[in-house]
């Protein structure tokens, strides 16, 4: 709009009666002073007025923001009375056991902590509960994101920041988790000791600088203190702060329903809707963290011990979002019959130890951590799909996807079950060489199996969508013909199922495309057969023409009499 017009519609002395408002209350004119120095107004009225679906999956992300808040407030707590000194001292606390007996400055607060302070031993637990739910809820948040394919176009990079956010969250359990310097802390240290070590050539280097001299050093657990405290929750809070700016500037994606189209989003403003529903929701998140605070016991670090690096000691278990690498360290064998995996690189310097069996173990770590980043791209290559996503995908409906996604959450759990192969050997009087094999059976058999087993499992489902799409559910009610036949009576989906079940895509196995002279490549060829495997089984979504043949076979209405809702629902997966 122009000066010129502006001038026309307000005059000088509207301009001033806008300048000179005062509101009547005191919390009016609070607001109104500080509206008028920093424009909150357009700010909330731009935000507020932001759309959100309604859907019980999307609490999870939530969850996850939460657990944070309340993570970091337990977690300012505890920095009034932790010490993160390795520096030897003598305990002489309230936990008689241990009165008397060396040990760090850490575990000796930790102690205190949990005995001495009044709400220490809350705050511990509470923090760590926190810290778990935090993560938890984020992986579960990130398989909902990947099974209904709300990282596509264009998510994918918000996708990515959700991966780093993943991997801070996991360095930001493993350096908490090893403050105390407690038997538990130590095992899981001197693992990543372990595997620095491997590492040829600068692996030693690497250690050294961790940890201040040779294992386990001196500095290890300041450093690790100071990455815990301010390092990884400022890079926490910042990709936070950008994954929610891009949320709201792709706008939030929606499930298939009636009226919701890849151009809209159908559900309730944030304010004052979904402020509010936050506001209720973040106490109730708190009140279930303070209550498992209060009445579940976690870390009870009093029975470890101070940690002895000296003796070797079995039975320590990591936090499950760590145990994977341990439990990759375990599965993978020292020797192949009686060849050792281990062997000497010859240097000019008298040769280096190449420590094979812990080498390995980081492909595995590098394919799933690397695949999780670069996924909505191999997706996209696989499947030729280039155009902009808001519409999620019922996880059966992609069967391709959900199949592979299955199969990798199946590897991860059989390297986690690695983790505590030495307990499920002792508890269920097995042979722990025994638990082993199976394993490492499992470890390449389990990917295989599931990805087949929930392809069919996912075709099943939609076959079993188009027999209620056609047929109607089950009313059990038998009911006998004029001419003597009985069958029994089916009763139609509502309009809001309807497109449930019709409304996604089902693509088909798509040929080979040449290059520039005409070729088809290698690489071509593997999309192709990637792309096979996907789509070569499917099941093609209810036509209009098959639901109106349907309805004229039974006493459910004409074609003429078809719900108009219906009519779009099918229609608009063919458009």
């Amino acid at each position: 709009m122009s000066s010129q017009s502006l001038e026309s519609k307000y005059t000088e002395e509207q301009y001033s009666e806008v300048d000179q408002y005062q509101p009547a209350t005191r919390t009016g004119k609070i607001a109104n002073y500080v509206d008028q120095r920093v424009g909150g107004t357009g700010m909330v009225r731009e935000f507020g007025r932001k759309v959100f679906p309604d859907h019980w999956t999307f609490m999870f992300g939530e969850v996850a923001l939460y657990s944070f808040v309340i993570t970091v407030i337990s977690g300012a707590f505890l920095t009034f009375w932790f010490d993160p000194s390795m520096a030897s001292t003598r305990y002489d606390g309230a936990y008689v056991p241990l009165q008397g007996v060396e040990m760090s400055t850490a575990y000796a607060t930790s102690l205190e902590l949990s005995f001495d302070v009044r709400g220490g031993l809350f705050m511990r637990q509470l923090h760590h509960w926190a810290a778990l739910m935090f993560i938890m809820a984020m992986a579960i948040h990130m398989l909902r994101v990947f099974f209904t394919g709300a990282f596509r176009k264009p998510r994918e990079l918000n996708w990515v920041v959700g991966c780093t956010l993943l991997l801070a969250g996991l360095g930001a359990g493993f350096t908490g988790y090893s403050l105390p310097d407690e038997v538990l802390s130590g095992n899981g240290l001197r693992i990543i000791d372990g595997m620095l070590k491997a590492i040829p050539v600068v692996g030693t280097y690497i250690s050294f600088f961790l940890f201040g001299g040779e294992f386990p050093g001196d500095e290890v657990i300041p450093r690790l203190y100071s990455l815990h405290i301010f390092i990884i929750p400022a890079v926490i809070l910042i990709l936070i702060a950008v994954h929610l700016f891009m949320v709201v500037t792709h706008k939030h994606t929606q499930y298939p329903g009636p009226g919701r189209t890849e151009r809209n989003v159908v559900g309730y403003p944030i304010g004052p809707v979904y402020a509010a529903k936050a506001g209720g929701f973040f106490f109730v998140v708190f009140g279930v963290l303070a209550l498992l605070a209060g009445t579940f016991q976690i870390n009870a670090l009093w029975n470890y011990g101070p940690y002895d690096p000296s003796p070797v000691q079995a039975g320590t278990q990591p936090d499950w979002y760590i145990g994977w690498f341990d439990g990759l360290l375990r599965l993978m064998p020292g020797y192949i019959g009686d060849i050792p995996l281990e062997f000497v690189l010859p240097t000019p310097w008298g040769g280096n130890s190449v420590a094979t069996p812990v080498l390995v173990t980081f492909i595995p770590i590098t394919a799933l951590l690397l695949g999780l980043f670069v996924w909505p791209w191999i997706e996209a290559w696989i499947t030729g799909d280039k155009r902009e996503h808001h519409i999620l995908d019922r996880p059966r409906n992609v069967p391709g996807r959900t199949a592979f996604g299955m199969a990798m959450m199946i590897w991860y759990f059989v390297m986690w079950a690695a983790a505590s192969s030495d307990l499920i050997a002792t508890h269920f009087s097995l042979s722990f060489n025994d638990v082993l094999i199976w394993l490492r059976v499992l470890f390449f058999a389990g990917p295989i199996l599931t990805f087949i087993i929930t392809k069919r499992i996912c075709l099943a489902l939609q076959r079993k969508d188009r027999e209620i799409v056609l047929h109607g559910n089950e009313a059990g009610v038998i009911e006998m013909l004029p001419h003597g036949e009985f069958r029994e009576k089916h009763t139609r989906v509502s309009d809001y199922e309807l497109y449930t079940l019709v409304s996604y895509e089902s693509p088909e196995v798509t040929a080979a495309r040449p290059n520039s002279r005409g070729k088809v490549g290698l690489l071509e060829k593997s999309r192709v057969r990637l792309n096979r495997t996907f789509f070569e089984d499917r099941v093609a979504p209810v036509s209009r023409e098959e639901y109106i043949e349907a309805l004229s076979h039974d006493d459910h209405g004409t074609a003429a009499e078809l719900p108009a809702g219906s009519v779009g629902a099918i229609e608009s997966k063919k458009n």
